[in-house]
């Protein structure tokens, strides 16, 4: 199915429509999440043989990369859905069923949200601030706080780690697992009031004493990078599909811009449309140059995933500087487009206005650019020596 396919226009435009509301109110996306899960949206991953629409990752962040044309806050909370059911989708193209249950109840309409991000964890998935105690029976219970977690209104199933400081003699154990609603000893905080990504409504969540069960305990662990491959499968779907979000804010900004030059007239040269002014004219191209070498590498990068392509060390490289390339270039067609489109776009309610707000968020999602940067160099050239 193509993205037009699967978000067809009368979708797509209601979903525009109520985005600067959510923006302004603060407000959930209640109406787009109801309208995406009838249109089957949120089983992109889940196979066809159990109602699903049987999609890679290579459509799936065309999808988003549609979807996020129309509301990039929209866009971005319904990726860390797709980021669980694309994991589970990229481990089983691997031969590896252990997440084939977050599939399965993807189909029967559980919503899944992504419950590891910790303020000061600048090891992000190889270590954690989140104490893991392990109960008798192969439980644990979790105790820490959860920061970015959106979807905070509407999941039913939130995956968390936490670290278990005294396993492997000392060394201590990541462990991986899904909370339900119904789990005691979860609190979330109404603290989202961001700048931009509004309607994602990334609510901070606090648990104590979270008990999970064996059997939603799907993985352990060591501390530090390893080559397990959940770790890949996470990285490449939350890496690819933040990336494809990015690049539709950039290609609604370089639209918006093109429309502005085309509707702005001069005064002082007599009405002559901006269209035809050589600077406004740089500007645009530029904009559109930098889009043009961003939409090839997120199409390769997701179908090698897809093709089980074997890029050995340079695969980390590889999602992390998509995703820097995608957000950056998005920062910077944005701007490009309000130079353009002229004061009107500094206003509240602007539509540019708004993906200006948005498209800072970038900056803050991992891999960040330090982070990023340090990963392709140590590709490239070896680890800083000690």
């Amino acid at each position: 199915m193509t993205p037009e396919e699967v978000l067809p226009e009368d979708l797509l435009a209601g979903i525009r429509g109520r985005a600067a509301g959510y923006d302004r109110d603060n407000a959930f996306f209640h109406e787009d999440l109801e309208g995406l899960a009838a249109a089957g949206y949120l089983k992109l991953f889940v196979p066809r043989s159990d109602g699903g629409l049987g999609l890679g990752l290579e459509a799936a962040a065309q999808c988003q990369r549609r979807l996020a044309t129309a509301a990039p806050a929209t866009a971005l909370a319904v990726n860390m859905h797709l980021v669980w059911t694309g994991v589970a989708h990229v481990l089983s193209a691997r031969g590896d069923d252990s997440l084939d249950f977050v599939l399965e109840e993807a189909a029967r309409g559980e919503v899944f949200a992504f419950g590891n991000s910790e303020a000061g964890n600048d090891s992000v998935l190889f270590d954690s601030r989140t104490v893991a105690t392990p109960l008798p029976g192969g439980w644990y219970s979790f105790s820490g706080t959860k920061i970015f977690t959106s979807l905070s209104p509407a999941w039913t199933r939130l995956g968390i780690f936490g670290k278990d400081p005294q396993a492997r003699e000392g060394d201590g154990e990541l462990v991986h697992g899904f909370i339900t609603r119904e789990t005691p000893g979860y609190t979330i905080l109404d603290d989202w009031n961001a700048l931009g990504m509004r309607a994602s409504r990334s609510n901070t969540t606090v648990l104590d004493d979270v008990r999970v069960p064996a059997d939603r305990i799907f993985r352990k662990l060591p501390v530090g990078p390893n080559a397990d491959p959940l770790v890949f499968a996470i990285f490449a779907c939350f890496e690819t599909l933040l990336a494809a979000v990015y690049t539709g804010v950039g290609e609604r900004a370089l639209q918006l811009g093109v429309d502005a030059a085309k509707r702005r007239t001069s005064f002082k040269n007599a009405g002559r449309s901006y269209a035809q002014d050589p600077d406004i004219r740089w500007k645009v191209a530029e904009a559109a140059m930098a889009m043009d070498n961003l939409y090839p590498q997120l199409s390769l990068v997701t179908r090698d995933v897809d093709a089980l392509t074997d890029h050995g060390p340079q695969w980390f490289p590889k999602l992390v500087g998509l995703k820097i390339n995608a957000t950056e270039t998005a920062r910077r067609v944005v701007d490009l487009a309000i130079r353009v489109s002229g004061g009107s776009s500094y206003f509240q309610g602007s539509e540019l206005e708004r993906l200006y707000r948005d498209v800072l968020a970038g900056m803050f999602h991992p891999s960040d650019d330090e982070s990023a940067h340090n990963t392709v160099a140590n590709a490239w050239l070896g680890p800083l020596e000690n």
